[in-house]
């Protein structure tokens, strides 16, 4: 696979996961201050086969996010731990 095919597969994965985030993050906050279910109102209530899969979704979205910073941050730690030792 060429390299800008890879970064572009990359670059769509964080774009969706972030969308997916986004959109979770907003559901619970109409949950938290209304108690409306925008998603399981949507899909035909919160205990639906379909609401469970966006669910899944919107987790898979956070825990990809969250890899991704964690990553970020631990490559950037060893590289200024490795500076340091030079």
């Amino acid at each position: 696979m060429e390299k800008s095919t890879k970064q572009d597969i990359i670059r769509w994965i964080k774009f969706v996961a972030f969308a997916l985030l986004i959109i979770g993050g907003l559901n619970y906050l109409l949950m938290g201050l209304f108690g409306f279910d925008l998603v399981g109102g949507m899909l035909g209530g919160r205990g639906t086969a379909a609401s469970r899969i966006f669910y899944s979704l919107f987790g898979l979205g956070a825990a990809t996010l969250l890899t991704i910073v964690l990553v970020k941050v631990f490559s950037k730690e060893e590289r200024v731990n490795k500076q340091k030792a030079s």
